[in-house]
C-alpha cells in the first residue's frame, strides 16, 4: 500500500518592498546636512567623465541626480546645452549659485532619476557621478537614463565599487543602520555584471575604466568631522545612535580609514576606487 506523503509546507513570500518609502527616507538624508561642502571636492571626478565622453560642442547633455552640479559644470566648461536634475533643490539652487559665478547658462530641475521627465532620445549624452547608483529601483533608473539617450548617443558614469573606501564606508553604516530588506547595494553599479544587466539589452558597448578619486583632508579626525556634520547619510547615522554606538561608529570608521590611508604623515591621503563607466547606445 502506497504511502501517503504530505505536501511541503507553504513557503512564506517575501514581503514587498516599498521601494517609494526608501526613497523618501534617502531624500530625507540626502537633504540633511549640505552635500555641497562634500560634492565639491569631488570635481574632478566629472571633468574626468566629460573627457572620456570625448564631449562636442553644442551637445544636448542630461545630468541625473547631479548634487550641486559638479559634471553639469564640467559639460557647461564644454560648450554643451547642459540640463542638471536632482530631486532635492536645495542642492539645484547651490548648482545654480556656481553655474551664476562662472557665467554658464545650465538649466536646472527637480527630477526623480526613476521617473524623468523627458521625452525619449531627448539627449545625446546622460551622464551621472555618484548620484543615480544610490535610487533604490535600479533596473528603473538605469532604463530611464536609457529611455532619454538618443540612439547613438552615450551614457556616462561614476559609480563607487564595493571594496572601494565609500563602498566600505556605507558597508560598515549598514553594520549600525541596516539596511532596507531587499534593496541592492548601490555599490553594485560599480561592477561590470550589474552594469551587464541594466543595460545589456539597450548598450551597444560598455566601456569601463578603474580610476580612484584621493581623498585629502587635515586628518582622519578632521574626515570624520566633515562627513558627519555635512553628509547626509553619514549625518541621519550618527544621530540615530546612542553615545555608545556612536563611539563604536566612530572607531570602526578611524580603523577603515587607518588601513588606507597613505600619507605617511598626520594628515589624510586616501583613495578610493570608483569605476568610469562609457555606455553607447543601441
Amino acid at each position: 500500500m502506497p504511502s501517503e506523503v504530505s505536501p511541503p509546507p507553504a513557503s512564506t513570500p517575501s514581503p514587498a518592498i516599498d521601494l517609494a518609502a526608501v526613497k523618501t527616507r534617502q531624500q530625507i538624508a540626502w537633504s540633511t546636512g549640505n552635500y555641497e561642502v562634500v560634492g565639491t571636492t569631488l570635481q574632478i571626478v566629472g571633468e574626468n567623465l566629460c573627457e572620456a565622453l570625448d564631449l562636442r560642442s553644442g551637445a544636448r547633455v542630461l545630468d541625473v541626480a547631479a548634487g550641486n552640479g559638479n559634471a553639469s559644470l564640467a559639460a557647461a566648461r564644454r560648450w554643451c546645452d547642459v540640463t542638471s536634475t536632482d530631486y532635492v533643490p536645495s542642492l539645484l539652487e547651490s548648482g545654480k549659485a556656481r553655474a551664476l559665478a562662472e557665467g554658464h547658462a545650465i538649466h536646472f530641475q527637480e527630477a526623480d532619476a526613476e521617473n524623468l521627465p523627458f521625452a525619449d532620445a531627448s539627449f545625446d549624452v546622460v551622464m551621472s557621478t555618484f548620484g543615480v547608483m544610490f535610487t533604490p529601483d535600479q533596473a528603473k533608473a538605469a532604463s530611464e537614463l536609457a529611455r532619454v539617450c538618443k540612439p547613438g548617443g552615450k551614457i556616462g558614469l561614476a559609480n563607487w565599487t564595493p571594496e572601494s573606501f565609500i563602498g566600505q564606508v556605507f558597508k560598515t553604516i549598514g553594520k549600525y543602520i541596516p539596511p532596507a530588506p531587499g534593496v541592492k547595494s548601490p555599490a553594485l553599479w560599480g561592477t561590470s555584471a550589474q552594469l551587464g544587466e541594466l543595460f545589456g539589452a539597450t548598450a551597444l558597448k560598455i566601456h569601463t575604466t578603474d580610476r580612484a578619486f584621493v581623498f585629502r583632508y587635515r586628518s582622519p579626525a578632521h574626515w570624520i568631522d566633515v562627513f558627519r556634520t555635512w553628509y547626509g547619510p553619514m549625518n541621519k547615522a550618527f544621530a540615530a545612535l546612542d553615545a555608545e554606538k556612536q563611539a563604536a561608529f566612530n572607531q570602526d570608521l578611524m580603523t577603515l580609514i587607518a588601513s588606507r590611508n597613505r600619507s605617511g604623515d598626520d594628515t589624510l591621503v586616501l583613495p578610493s576606487e570608483y569605476l568610469e563607466v562609457v555606455i553607447e547606445r543601441k
